[in-house]
């Protein structure tokens, strides 16, 4: 049974910092490449950043470059996402997700994801 547990999020003011931690079991991590999606109240499920298989690509949105940080540990099975200079747009449910791929190893759909773990809260105060 594959599982993508998060852990991590919570409130905290603007400018503040947090690191969102995704462990998996189930599954062999390096034959995924991971994203960070985010949904907030009334938008879709977005992704954030994401990284391919070996950690040697990554993908961020504009609004997060220089301030977020994804990692993986395939030897560890988990994936990190660290999160500075926090702002209140930032407030969402962050989600971690797998995706098995043979060429493009990302992708900005959530429905090309093969794996999603149940989402974690992460909301920042003004």
């Amino acid at each position: 049974q594959v599982q993508l547990v998060e852990s991590g999020g919570g409130l905290v003011q603007a400018g503040d910092s947090l690191r969102l931690s995704c462990a998996a079991s189930g599954l062999t991590l390096s034959s995924y490449a991971m994203g960070w999606f985010r949904q907030a109240p009334g938008k879709e499920r977005a992704l954030v950043v994401g990284i391919d298989r070996d950690g040697g690509r990554t993908y961020y949105t504009d609004s997060v470059k220089g301030r977020f940080t994804i990692s993986r540990d395939n030897a560890k099975n988990t994936v990190s996402l660290q999160m500075n200079s926090l702002k209140p747009e930032d407030t969402a449910v962050y989600y971690c997700a797998a995706r098995n791929y043979r060429l493009t190893w990302y992708s900005l759909s959530p429905n090309d994801y093969n794996y999603w773990g149940q989402g974690t809260q992460v909301t920042v105060s003004s």
